[in-house]
């Protein structure tokens, strides 16, 4: 029960039925002060009038015909006068706006006039003095008393039922996606993949199913990185390591400078692995950005790789410098090393919304089923696993998660003349 009472749903609708019956609440008695009570007292104010002006013609009139006029005026109006005792000792049914009435007769009599009642009957009773007689007028208050409005009521309470209802509804739509949302975030945490939260609904949330869903493709690829990463460990570096072994093995017998040179090779191969495995892990930490000129870093790394630079204009941006640097130069390193010796071509484009650093070479290109199979750790197009040939596996991964983190692109596509091209794609 009480999570019931603290969840959204509940909370949302009860605010808003709330707020919605307080407007209604409001709106009533601004219908009943400035319509219903004033058409009350002006009503009243009629019937006073008429019941003195009755009594003044009664008084003026001959008293043969004051019995025609009394019979008159019941049909007519439903007013009864009389100067017969007709018993009205106790107090007059009560009845709406009794007390406007009241007021309004003793405003028109001069004096305070409280309506009376016959036990036993309907009618309202009063006393007016008037020309030496004692009048008593009788009417009966269903017929003069003003009713509160059937239609300000109906309305008061559709627009309650109806913003209750809308209440409801509003509240559903919005905690129902944030209910499915909450559930596949626990999904995720389990280490499982959700189906996709649908992104329809209001702009707001169908953006955060839209987030919520990249969010969770991106932690099950990271978790699949992961077990990859794990994997290629167990699997790259248990081959320099049973070299190392068995080289050291034979050294306890006949120390030979060869095999020390290989254990030493060995050493350095699980070396540069480690340090793959490092940079691999540390791309989804972001950088600190800075302001620099990319076309002078460009020009620096193209002087270290050898490549040929034709110099443009200088270029400011604002971004993370060493993932800029780590990116470039390893799609340099991927094109040296799979371009097959063929000139590579540094580019840099720079307008006033996007950067766009290109890497080209003449080599044999990329398969288009395996153009995204590259980016994956330890996924190589050379399959003999061997350091000199294929490399670790872990360079174009390094350059899509750098990218990533940071939140650049990162495409490869087949050249119309041959080779292959990389970009690298910034934000301004």
């Amino acid at each position: 029960m009480r999570h019931i009472t603290r969840s959204l749903f509940v909370r949302t609708a009860l605010t808003l039925a709330l707020a919605f019956v307080v407007f209604q609440v409001a709106a009533f008695w601004v219908v009943t002060r400035t319509l219903i009570i004033p058409v009350a007292e002006r009503s009243a104010d009629d019937l006073a009038g008429l019941v003195v002006l009755s009594a003044q013609t009664w008084v003026e009139l001959p008293p043969e015909t004051r019995s025609a006029f009394e019979r008159e005026l019941a049909r007519r109006h439903g007013l009864r006068l009389t100067t017969v005792d007709v018993g009205a000792t106790a107090d007059a049914p009560q009845f709406a706006f009794r007390s406007q009435i009241e007021a309004a007769l003793s405003r028109r009599v001069g004096e305070t006039i409280v309506l009376r009642g016959v036990p036993g009957t309907a009618a309202a009773w009063l006393n007016i003095p008037v020309g030496g007689h004692d009048l008593r007028v009788g009417f009966f208050p269903g017929r003069y008393a003003v009713k509160p409005p059937l239609a300000a009521i109906a309305v008061v309470a559709l627009g309650t039922f109806l913003s209750l209802l809308t209440a409801l509804f509003l509240v559903r739509r919005i905690t129902v996606p944030l209910a499915r949302a909450a559930q596949a975030a626990s999904q995720v945490g389990a280490g499982e993949l959700p189906d996709p939260l649908p992104e329809t609904g209001p702009a707001e949330l169908a953006e955060l199913a839209r987030r919520f869903n990249t969010m969770a493709a991106e932690v099950r690829a990271l978790l699949d990185n992961r077990t990859t990463l794990l994997a290629g460990i167990s699997h790259d570096l248990r081959t320099p390591m049973t070299r190392l072994q068995l080289n050291l093995e034979m050294l306890r017998d006949a120390p030979d400078p060869a095999r020390i040179d290989r254990a030493v090779a060995d050493l350095a191969d699980m070396n540069r692995l480690i340090t793959g495995y490092l940079e691999l892990a540390r791309t989804t930490q972001a950088e600190t950005k800075v302001r620099f000129d990319l076309a002078e870093l460009l020009k620096e790394m193209a002087a270290d790789a050898g490549l040929p630079w034709a110099g443009v204009a200088p270029c400011e941006v604002e971004a993370a410098r060493l993932a800029v640097r780590r990116i470039v130069s390893n799609l340099i390193q991927n094109a040296q090393r799979y371009g097959g010796g063929t000139p590579i071509e540094l580019a840099l484009e720079c307008s006033d919304t996007l950067v766009r650093v290109t890497v080209r070479d003449a080599g044999a290109g990329i398969p288009d089923d395996q153009m995204e199979k590259v980016f994956r750790p330890f996924y190589r197009l050379e399959a003999s696993r061997s350091q000199l040939t294929g490399g670790t596996g872990l360079g174009l991964a390094i350059v899509r998660q750098l990218a990533e983190t940071n939140g650049w692109k990162v495409r490869l596509g087949n050249r119309a003349a041959g080779g292959l091209e990389a970009v690298l794609e910034i934000p301004r």
